[in-house]
């Protein structure tokens, strides 16, 4: 059986699982809204979900279309399961998944690659949980007694890690990465210019435009490289 086939099939193994999942996440989020409002009968009326469904689409709808399309080279179609279902994609899974990928020596967008970033999601997810539930039990009681000059610098945490995951693809095309930068502080001042809140544009032309730079920068350094081998 060839290499293509086993991943094919496994591929199909984990769609078929990962919808279930996801299908089932849904209605345990569902759950207890549902059971406030079926059996208690409490609930805010339609008028204010409407409302509400409003806001938290303009906010992070774009996310829906922007993120799956960015994230998919890096950690394939399990990682985005997984991700999508345990949460902090973006300031957990995706530096897992890339730290995986470094260390295994498979670059993200390849098949080998998919499966050490779904490997390393995996282990953050079981990681996190560990610590999740030990930073429960005794957390409060540590963080309560740092110092407030400690609990400042937690906030710096995930512009952090914001930087060493773009810092690591900045480093395969410093081109795209100015151009992304450049993009992004645009769309920072064009949404201020607006009423409402429109920050998820900046997310949304940032990483197509970006994508599209570099798909032209690829195209003229493959050109150059044909013609210098003529």
């Amino acid at each position: 059986m060839s290499e293509n086939t086993i991943y094919n099939n496994y591929i199909d193994n984990i769609t078929k699982i990962g919808r279930t999942t996801i299908f089932v996440g849904i209605i345990a989020t569902l759950a207890p809204a549902l059971l406030m409002t079926v059996y208690f009968g409490v609930n805010p009326g339609v008028s204010a979900i409407i409302a509400g469904a409003v806001c938290q689409i303009s906010v992070s709808g774009a996310f829906w279309v922007s993120e799956p399309i960015s994230y998919y080279p890096i950690v394939g179609r399990a990682g985005l399961y997984m991700g999508f279902l345990s949460g902090n994609l973006v300031n957990l899974r995706i530096p897992a998944a890339i730290s995986a990928q470094e260390a295994s020596g498979h670059l993200s967008g390849t098949n080998k690659g998919s499966i050490m970033g779904t490997i390393g999601i995996g282990v953050s997810i079981w990681v996190a949980t560990f610590f999740l539930t030990l930073s429960i039990i005794a957390g409060e009681a540590i963080l309560s007694s740092l110092p407030p000059s400690f609990m400042s610098v937690l906030n710096l945490i995930i512009p952090a890690l914001f930087g060493g995951i773009f810092i690591q693809f900045a480093l395969k095309s410093i081109k795209t990465a100015c151009f992304s930068i450049v993009v992004c502080a645009i769309m920072m001042k064009v949404v201020k210019l607006f009423p409402g809140n429109l920050s998820f544009l900046i997310t949304l032309v940032t990483v197509f435009a970006t994508i599209y730079f570099a798909k032209k920068v690829m195209e003229k350094e493959a050109k150059v490289g044909s013609e210098s081998n003529d």
